[in-house]
């Protein structure tokens, strides 16, 4: 039953993802904003709540902070090959030629927010908890530059000439809203019970650590909105609003942390963890470098390949297997 569950679960992110990337696009559109900051802000918001409902879930309720620091910095991983996979999808031509520089400073913010997170758990793990009470000295400083470097992204997205496109003009912008909002309602339910049904598969089958739970198959199943909004977005012509999707997800991811911190009354919740997830936050540094690297050097593709996002994909496997030991 948990596997029917399952694929009910996939099928409902699956329709509703399409609509939240096409009223995503139309509010877009019709406000000027651009596919980049809505992409950044309202879809990388809504599809990563599931993160958000299953690590205070995790750190609350089963007492397993293992779990949600893994699915977190594991749905990093995730939502990197998703942008990977963007770019071999992409039939007219590199995705790194396609969308917008501007995204290279979001994904430098997101590198600095997961060094943080990393170092944060190595010190945790070798000479100090860093704690401030109970939570982390890390987590009012992920907090402030969270919202310093979306305040940054607002401000030169501002400079940015925009112009409201005439496409679905017949549309009231209210309707827009009620119908995007019903469908992200959809989306973020069924993510939040996707990944309880992961949970479920995940302690049923007894997969490896808490760690590589975390990190593998729970960060798959909370990482299906984003990869279901991008493909859908990009297939409506959306490049920025995909790709910005994914890199804004992995910005909020790492806010998340801090949020469960704050729930987590044991204690500083990086010092918790396994020292493992520090391998997983070098994976993310890591793939985050070749993205930018990507937009820098626009790489051409051979038969749907580049460089790039062969890299990229290469180095997720790597992650994969030096995650799949015990803890």
């Amino acid at each position: 039953m948990v596997w029917v569950n399952f694929i009910l679960c996939i099928l409902i992110i699956l329709f509703a993802g399409r609509a939240v990337a096409k009223y995503g696009d139309i509010i877009a559109r019709k406000t000027g904003f651009g596919g980049l900051w809505i992409g950044l802000v309202l879809l990388s918001i809504v599809t990563s709540l599931p993160e958000l409902f299953t690590g205070i879930s995790a750190v609350t309720i089963v007492k397993a902070p293992d779990l949600t620091i893994g699915d977190l910095l594991g749905a990093n991983t995730f939502n990197l090959l998703n942008l990977a996979l963007l770019d071999i999808a992409c039939q007219q031509g590199s995705l790194f030629r396609m969308i917008s520089p501007r995204l290279r400073l979001i994904a430098l913010f997101s590198i600095a927010l997961v060094f943080i997170t990393g170092l944060s758990i190595f010190i945790s793990s070798h000479f100090s908890p860093m704690g401030i009470g109970w939570i982390g000295l890390y987590t009012p400083v992920i907090i402030i530059l969270y919202l310093l470097f979306a305040r940054v992204i607002f401000r030169s997205e501002q400079n940015v000439s925009k112009e409201a496109e005439s496409v679905y003009g017949g549309m009231p912008l209210k309707r827009v809203y009620l119908y995007f909002g019903i469908a992200a309602a959809f989306i973020i339910g069924a993510g939040i019970w996707l990944a309880l049904i992961g949970n479920e598969i995940a302690n049923t089958y007894e997969w490896a650590s808490q760690s590589f739970v975390g990190s593998l198959f729970l960060a798959f199943t909370t990482s299906l909105p984003e990869i279901t909004v991008s493909f859908a977005a990009m297939r409506l012509g959306a490049l920025d609003m995909a790709a910005a999707n994914m890199i804004g997800s992995n910005l909020f991811n790492m806010t998340i942390v801090s949020i469960d911190d704050l729930f987590y009354l044991q204690g500083p919740v990086l010092a918790a963890v396994s020292e493992k997830h520090v391998i997983t936050a070098l994976v993310v540094i890591g793939m985050t470098g070749l993205f930018i690297l990507g937009l820098k050097l626009r790489p051409k593709k051979f038969f749907r390949l580049s460089w790039i996002n062969v890299t990229m994909i290469a180095l997720f496997l790597v992650g994969v297997c030096l995650s799949f030991t015990p803890a």
